[in-house]
């Protein structure tokens, strides 16, 4: 029997709290609908099926080339079937299906170059202003749903028309199922979360990673979360072994693998934010506090909306200014307050944890249209 409405959980775990409080929502809101969520490992399949419990209108499925992985810790990233091979086998039957909803760009291939009836709605699942809106994938969607006014703005300046998306505020400010982690230092100080992104030229990472890391856990004055872009250790392997010796100090929580890393524990469990230009900057700013950005690289960035963000806190291009900078975040905070809730604000929409209904309605008329 064709279902109704497909969400597909075929990518990485940091897409989940973008697209399960939308599937939520819609279970919710449409009781009768006929719902499937297909998974690409067992990992998806043991945490999905874990939220739904009991809950009879959302059939889970296993994608072609699903893999079992036995043994894998909830929520850790898994190794993944490849996407294209796993969507040539999988589109036939999404073809049959009213809705597909998914939150990643590679699934946009079956309806830009395949004849369908199903509409595909994308949920934009960055935030921020590097966010790749160019893809002529993009315009393949007959809904895309983002989070803020300057979203549909953008995509709008384009070629994707403005009808076609839907502005919901932040989904994964509704995501209920956050992990509580432990964080057990040594001593009460304050937090500093250092993110590095992931791809080398958005990233602090490669040129003075390893040494901000020691310089923050040299003024012996904070204790450190180093949570980076879960594709950081894809991109560069040697940050398990820096990692590794970093183990056992009572001033550090390092995690590299779990779930933890992208449901939105440490931009909320912070005090200070520490990075570059990685969208989970946004998230912490939710809430405002004390920001330092890394520039290794001198970046001509003032202007350059791909940068918006460094207007939120002291931009460090000389690393022997970084102590210096974290020591006086806190009294530089209150001029940097008002960029920030606007900077919040513009990248994320409304945050009250409302938009998953909000994307849920934007749903349900696009699987009346046409």
């Amino acid at each position: 029997m064709a279902s109704d409405v497909a969400f597909l959980f075929l990518g990485e775990t940091l897409l989940i709290p973008h697209l399960f409080p939308v599937l939520e929502a819609l279970a919710a809101a449409e009781p009768t609908w006929r719902i499937d969520a297909w998974v690409a490992t067992s990992m998806h399949e043991a945490l999905i099926g874990g939220w739904l419990g009991a809950d009879t209108r959302v059939r889970i499925r296993r994608a072609p080339g699903f893999r079992d992985l036995g043994a894998w810790d909830a929520g850790r990233n898994p190794p993944l079937p490849a996407k294209l091979p796993v969507l040539a086998r999988l589109a036939p039957r999404l073809l049959r299906t009213r809705v597909v909803v998914t939150a990643e760009q590679t699934s946009l291939w079956i309806p830009a170059m395949l004849p369908t009836r199903a509409r595909f709605v994308n949920i934009l699942h960055g935030a921020g202003s590097m966010m790749n809106r160019d893809d002529r994938r993009r315009k393949a969607a007959a809904l895309t749903i983002v989070a803020s006014i300057r979203e549909r703005q953008a995509l709008a300046a384009h070629g994707v028309d403005p009808a076609s998306v839907a502005v919901t505020g932040y989904i994964k400010a509704g995501f209920r199922q956050r992990t509580h982690v432990a964080l057990d230092f040594a001593e009460p100080r304050a937090t500093v979360l250092y993110a590095p992104h992931w791809q080398r030229h958005r990233s602090s990472w490669w040129e003075w990673g390893e040494a901000a890391v020691r310089t923050v856990l040299a003024t012996n004055r904070y204790n450190l979360i180093f949570a980076p872009h879960q594709r950081l250790v894809e991109k560069a392997p040697e940050v398990r072994g820096f990692a590794a010796s970093l183990a056992g100090r009572g001033d550090v929580h390092v995690d590299l693998d779990s779930f933890a890393m992208v449901d939105g524990s440490y931009t909320a469990a912070a005090d200070l934010y520490l990075g570059d230009t990685s969208s989970q900057v946004v998230e912490f700013l939710m809430r405002p506090r004390p920001c330092v950005f890394l520039d290794p690289r001198g970046v001509v960035w003032r202007g350059d909306p791909s940068y918006d963000m460094w207007t939120a806190g002291e931009v460090v291009s000389d690393l022997a200014a970084l102590p210096d900078a974290l020591e006086g975040a806190a009294a530089r905070h209150p001029a940097f307050v008002a960029a920030q809730r606007t900077f919040a604000a513009d990248s994320l929409g409304n945050t009250d944890g409302t938009a998953p209904r909000r994307a849920a309605e934007a749903i349900s008329r696009v699987s009346t249209d046409g």
